[in-house]
């Protein structure tokens, strides 16, 4: 049994923050098979799969506790699968993968020891993470430098898209989920087509929220509609736990309709102020993906008539509609029994490149996954959605482009992809239905 305590994570993420940016060896060992902690604990909760010392070592940094636990938690099964799918059709150059699962909490500085500990200490050539896009920046200040290969599953912030353009990265980001610049486009349209005119906007204020919010006003005031607290933004602190003044703010001038980004646990919070003073009374709420799960109207809570607090709002969320999606949905039926939820897809998809990328590079590194990320999932291959029969053509010498659960994952040079989007909207009964979808196009 792999399993590290709280003070020997904290241990070796401080002593490997000392050597940060040293080279990211290829060198590994053989670990243990272990459970899921349930307590979080810094840079802790670390999983380790066994597999030959020699063969690709990769990490998931991902959510199943804090702001975005609801969500990380129905993404998490994703990377495990598909090593025990890859695992079971050979691997990968010639070797069972290893994989290594670190919570990150939804907190910044607990994604950067995971990832230092990751980096320098597992020594893995890739990881699939992080969820938050705040912990993701932090990450992927430590994977770069360290030449390890970071695909997120739903980091969505357009800053990432600017860095990259810039040469931050150096080539080793990429991301499944399309950036919040198309989100806010297929929001933006979707006001539109609802006769909204007058939007106010709140936002969780960190590289997520203000990203999206500066995207959707740009894009709303273009189709010609108002943001009427532009001059004057609402963001909201994630460490805050009353929002009370906020949420009367953002209600204020009696808009059509409030767009909220945000993530569950404070968003809860947030809604459930501003339904208890009022304000929210006739106006239409617009959500995001950071609250899609079916937990989040019960979070919320219901009126004293015993109706959903939620009940008539609408959102958005990455689709997932990739020529993969049917056998990933059968996969995850037989293994685990029900349904995947939303980033699962995505999260299958980070996964699935960082081993073709590694295949088709003929190396275990992340210097090779980096070099040949591009053309796995938009080069001019065998288009393939099976990731067992695009390792199989690959080791033929053959040449593929992945088209995954999620979608064609086609990664441009910034590391961005293109995807459309579900609408979904919160009933009487507090389901969650995907009633519509909107492309960005």
């Amino acid at each position: 049994m792999a399993k590290f305590s709280v003070s020997l994570a904290l241990s070796m993420a401080t002593l490997a923050s000392g050597f940060l940016l040293g080279a990211c060896e290829n060198t590994t060992t053989t670990n243990g098979v272990a459970s899921n902690g349930t307590t979080a604990t810094p840079a802790a909760n670390t999983t380790t799969t066994a597999a030959s010392a020699k063969g690709l070592k990769i990490g998931s940094l991902l959510p199943t506790t804090g702001d975005l636990a609801s969500i990380g938690q129905q993404m998490v099964g994703s990377v495990p699968l598909l090593v025990e799918t890859v695992n079971a059709c050979g691997g990968v150059n010639g070797e069972k993968v290893t994989l290594v699962e670190v919570d990150d909490q939804t907190k910044p500085e607990t994604g950067a020891a995971g990832m230092t500990k990751l980096a320098t200490v597992d020594k893995v050539a890739g990881v699939v993470g992080s969820f938050a896009s705040s912990v993701s920046t932090a990450a992927i200040s430590v994977a770069a430098p360290n030449k390890v290969m970071l695909v997120s599953p739903g980091s969505t912030s357009p800053v990432f898209t600017e860095k990259a353009q810039k040469g931050d990265f150096k080539g080793y980001w990429a991301r499944t989920a399309p950036p919040d610049t198309y989100q806010a486009l297929a929001l933006a349209q979707l006001a539109k087509k609802k006769g909204f005119k007058r939007v106010s906007t709140v936002v969780i204020n960190n590289d997520y929220g203000v990203g999206f919010e500066k995207a959707f006003v740009q894009t709303f005031e273009k189709l010609g509609g108002t943001v009427v607290n532009k001059d004057k933004p609402v963001r909201y602190d994630p460490k805050a736990q009353t929002f009370e003044t906020e949420a009367g703010a953002a209600f204020a001038g009696k808009p059509d309709a409030v767009l909220a980004v945000m993530y569950a646990e404070t968003g809860s919070l947030f809604l459930k102020a501003a339904y208890q003073q009022g304000v929210a009374k006739g106006v239409q709420i617009m959500l995001t993906d950071g609250v899609k799960s079916d937990s989040f109207p019960e979070q919320v809570g219901k009126g004293p008539d015993g109706k959903y607090l939620l009940s008539g709002a609408i959102g958005t969320v990455p689709g997932s509609s990739g020529k993969g999606l049917e056998a990933f949905n059968k996969l995850w039926k037989d293994k685990k029994g029900g349904t995947p939820g939303e980033y699962a897809p995505q999260a299958w998809d980070a996964g699935a490149l960082l081993v073709l990328a590694a295949q088709a590079a003929k190396e275990n590194t992340g210097v090779g996954i980096a070099s040949k990320i591009r053309e796995v999932s938009a080069g001019d291959g065998t288009p393939v959605s099976d990731v067992c029969a695009g390792l199989k053509l690959l080791k033929e010498g053959k040449k593929i482009n992945y088209q995954g659960a999620s979608g064609d994952v086609d990664v441009d040079a910034n590391g961005d992809v293109i995807g459309v989007y579900d609408v979904w909207t919160v009933e009487n009964d507090g389901k969650i239905k995907v009633i519509d979808k909107v492309s960005p196009k």
